[in-house]
């Protein structure tokens, strides 16, 4: 849609005159020759800026911004006046103006500022969505915690959240630990800061010591230009150390150093900087029993472990199991343009499962189950969890089981997707119908498969 502007002078022709300049740079406008018709124009039809004559009979361009601002605190309004002056400018700037200009003024210095003014429109609008996604999936509410376990931490999150301490999280694979960083950057006073996430086992040595400090021109063979690391991306905000039990003991040498002085000294640099950075780090293994077999510094791990965060696995926490289902149930059948429920008796099939990958595992379920549902309810047989596969070996069809669980459920899934496209004759969009799911839900789980 084209930014709509809105033009407000008390002589028809001026209006007409500015509203012929801005369409001309495609903006679509419509004028109004009075206050009174601006504030209804804006009330029935909205607008992107305002561009008012600042003397007009009745109600003058300085009370009509005050009116707008008072229901449209982030409308931009500009004034264009014959009478410009230092003081008319402070006035209109103090009672929250976004520019002014005085006549007579160029098209394109006119065009420019309302250029300007929309993309503080559209910056504004990207943001306030933006906080609106971040406060629905981090906000206390938009957790789901039903459990006495998952309360205490949640708890324990928000109450040392606003410190610059280190925390280390520790729990099995899929239990959330990113999620709990992330909620340690959300409810912090870093929160407007970068949030930067590492995985240190998806790197060889040398590499993560480039990824995480950064490293100067020429430091070595590829480094045509001088790179930032992580640490110092994640300036006065959070760095996420993922899976830090994997490093090796030189480089957890030099990690210590970073975490003991605040500061970082580039690979091939020589002039160490200032980092201001909350460090959380989580891991999949007792860091404990690393540190008593050797693999792990003790200096580190005293260092890290700070305050300690426990994550329970899904299996001692039952009670979130079946609220979690409604969540991801909520999130993947939405976003497939379906409306579900959960039979019974696949309820009684997700509660008594032992669920070894934890929440991923229960949320990559639900995500399958989505795709393969015939109807309206989930039922069992729609879940391929191990007890649901079947009454018995003799009357099941031979199912390939090699593999991990995962890797057999989602052989599963890609032999119904093959079958919908097969049916189909390769049309996606019929496919996607057939399984009823979205187009971009189908693609999503074909290209997670492998299957592109």
């Amino acid at each position: 849609m084209k930014p709509r502007v809105l033009v407000v002078d008390d002589e028809e022709r001026m209006a007409s005159v500015v509203a012929m300049a801005l369409a001309r740079a495609g903006y679509e406008c419509e004028t109004c020759t009075s206050g009174d018709a601006a504030l209804a124009a804006v009330e029935a039809r909205g607008a992107d800026t305002v561009v008012t004559d600042w003397r007009m009979p009745g109600m003058d361009g300085i009370e009509l911004l005050r009116r707008l601002h008072a229901k449209r605190p982030a409308l931009p309004v500009i004034l264009i006046t014959a009478h410009g002056s230092v003081p008319s400018a402070v006035a209109a700037m103090r009672e929250g103006a976004f520019d002014y200009l005085t006549k007579p003024f160029d098209n394109d210095e006119l065009r420019a500022l309302v250029g300007r003014a929309l993309d503080l429109t559209r910056l504004e609008r990207e943001n306030r969505y933006l906080r609106q996604e971040v406060a629905s999936r981090y906000a206390p509410d938009a957790m789901v915690a039903e459990s006495a376990r998952s309360k205490d931490l949640l708890d324990l999150v928000r109450r040392v959240a606003p410190s610059k301490a280190t925390v280390l999280i520790q729990g099995e694979s899929g239990t959330g630990k990113e999620l709990v960083a992330r909620l340690l950057h959300y409810w912090s006073d870093r929160v407007g800061q970068p949030f930067v996430a590492v995985n240190c086992k998806a790197f060889a040595e040398g590499v993560l010591e480039s990824e995480l400090f950064g490293h100067e021109k020429g430091a070595f063979t590829g480094a045509a230009a001088a790179r930032a690391g992580c640490f110092e991306r994640a300036q006065g905000g959070t760095l996420f150390l993922d899976e830090i039990g994997e490093v090796s003991l030189d480089f957890q040498a030099k990690l210590l150093r970073v975490l003991q002085e605040g500061e970082v000294l580039r690979v091939g640099g020589t002039q160490a900087r200032r980092v201001d950075v909350r460090v959380v780090a989580a891991t999949n293994r007792v860091l404990r029993d690393e540190v008593q077999a050797g693999r792990f510094r003790d200096d580190l791990f005293f260092r890290l472990n700070v305050i300690p965060v426990q994550l329970a696995p899904l299996r001692e926490r039952r009670e979130d199991i079946l609220p979690l289902v409604q969540h991801f149930l909520d999130r993947h059948a939405a976003g497939g343009g379906r409306r579900l429920t959960i039979a019974p008796d696949a309820e009684r099939a997700i509660a008594e499962h032992a669920w070894p990958g934890n929440v991923r595992e229960l949320e990559n379920v639900l995500e399958r189950a989505v795709v393969l549902a015939r109807a309206a309810a989930i039922v069992p047989e729609d879940l391929l969890l191990e007890q649901t596969l079947g009454p018995s070996a003799a009357q099941r069809p031979a199912v390939d089981t090699s593999g991990t669980l995962q890797e057999c459920l989602d052989r599963a899934a890609e032999a119904r997707i093959r079958a919908a496209l097969e049916a189909a004759q390769g049309q996606r969009v019929e496919a996607a119908r057939a399984l009823g799911i979205e187009r971009t839900t189908l693609y999503r789980m074909m290209k997670r498969l492998g299957m592109e």
